[in-house]
């Protein structure tokens, strides 16, 4: 028997999510437990399982909600998470949909200023190097607060009482709330870009940590970081501490004691003018009175009482310089002359002339010889040269042949018969004579018979 409808897994699967997303108990609930599987995928959604000892549930928290978690989550931790139970469609599986996430038994915030305070801390963004010294006399102090709070009441009161001539540029943001951290953001870039004020006191009064959170964002601490002007952080009381108090160059316990930093007090600045106009004066009369004892001394000096005397020392002392310098004067010429007539002497015995004329007779006297040499060599090798002439001449088979003898070839004239072995009745051989050549054949052959001795 067939169903009168049966309906498709797709159809199921929706409509147990529609039981389940229908279900007040099942939507808008909390679940504790420990983070396991997390992954953060490039679309900006987190998927997760959340464990306790007996059980498992898939999670999934959208971007649009972790956008706003104030820490980063990760395996292990162990958080309460809010949301509701729906079915994924596709493969029917029931899985908690987190719209909030808390860590359990820590704080959100606590646990967000630990995270971002170590992660600026490992970049170096807190290191003292970087910090800046505060001007020792400023001319215009800029201040970034709420401009109803106390905090700025109380440094407008602080800085009139010690330094009324210095001038106050207040730039007024939110200091808490989601537009406090872009605000004062943009404070701190508009006072650099105005450039006007000297060093900026940066703010609020005392407030809870969620209160105080503006100044434990992000972009603020990099942009107290990144500021060209030199920044007093004023955040809350003396036990409030904020990632700024870290960022900027100088922490303040509370308002009033950024203002008592960023300017000198007059009656400090008075009763520095004071010991300095004492110094001066002492000073002064110390000059004085070493100026005078020297115009003492000089007024008892011989140089004053009797000028005339000294006048006569000092052109007696002339008269001994002007003896001195032409006694040596006089030492020096004689000394000049002496060796002049010494040297003179030693180059007359090596007069180059006389030099050049010896040595012209030594070549003309070695030219002779050498051209003696000369000839004598060349009749021994004239000599040499006939004597192996007449020698080879002897040697020469023309010269015998010339006495009767010839020479016999083979037929090609290619070698020399020396011998009746060599040729065969019949054979044509060629006899060189010395005046030409005769073509002849063998018609017999007669050996000499060897004595025997």
């Amino acid at each position: 028997m067939e169903p009168a409808r049966a309906l498709s897994i797709r159809d199921i699967n929706r409509l147990i999510k529609m039981k389940l997303e229908g279900d007040s108990g099942l939507q808008d609930i909390w679940l504790r437990g420990e983070i396991s599987n997390f992954t953060f995928h490039s679309s900006g959604h987190m998927y997760f399982t959340l464990k306790d000892e007996g059980a498992r549930l898939k999670c999934i928290m959208f971007a649009s909600h972790n956008a706003r978690l104030p820490f980063a989550p990760k395996d292990g931790m162990k958080v309460l998470a809010r949301g509701g139970i729906s079915v994924y469609e596709r493969d029917g599986q029931y899985q908690f949909y987190a719209t909030a996430m808390q860590p359990d038994g820590i704080g959100s915030l606590y646990l967000a200023f630990e995270q971002l305070k170590k992660k600026l801390e490992a970049e170096g963004l807190f290191q003292d190097r970087l910090k800046r010294a505060l001007p020792r006399y400023p001319r215009t102090v800029g201040v970034i607060t709420s401009p109803t709070g106390a905090a700025v009441r109380d440094i407008l009161i602080t800085l009139e009482r010690r330094n009324p001539g210095v001038h106050v540029l207040l730039y007024p943001v939110a200091v808490q709330g989601t537009s406090a951290a872009p605000s004062i953001v943009k404070a701190i870039k508009a006072m650099n870009a105005l450039g006007e004020a000297d060093v900026l006191i940066v703010g609020r009064g005392g407030g809870s940590l969620e209160e105080l959170w503006a100044f434990n964002e992000e972009a603020v601490a990099r942009a107290i970081r990144a500021s060209g002007i030199p920044v007093i952080s004023a955040v809350g009381h003396e036990t409030d501490f904020t990632i700024s108090d870290f960022a900027a160059d100088l922490r303040a316990a509370t308002p009033t004691a950024a203002a008592e930093l960023a300017v000198v007090h007059c009656g400090e600045l008075k009763q520095g003018l004071v010991h300095l106009e004492q110094r001066m004066a002492k000073s002064l009369i110390g000059l004085l009175g070493k100026a005078r004892e020297r115009w003492q001394h000089a007024a008892r000096s011989p140089y004053f009482t009797q000028p005339r005397r000294s006048l006569l020392v000092q052109a007696e002392r002339l008269d001994r310089l002007r003896d001195r310098m032409q006694y040596r004067i006089r030492t020096e010429q004689a000394k000049a002359q002496e060796r002049w007539t010494r040297l003179n002497g030693r180059l007359s015995s090596v007069n180059p002339n006389q030099q050049a004329a010896f040595a012209r007779k030594r070549m003309t006297a070695a030219s002779r010889g050498l051209e003696l040499a000369m000839n004598g060599i060349l009749r021994h090798r004239q000599n040499q040269f006939g004597s192996l002439v007449r020698h080879l001449d002897a040697l020469s088979p023309l010269k015998v042949m010339s006495r009767g003898y010839s020479l016999v070839y083979d037929e090609q004239e290619k070698s020399l018969v020396r011998t009746i072995n060599e040729v065969q009745p019949g054979d044509l051989i060629r006899v060189k004579l010395l005046d030409g050549k005769l073509d002849c054949q063998v018609w017999g052959i007669h050996g000499e018979e060897k004595s025997n001795g």
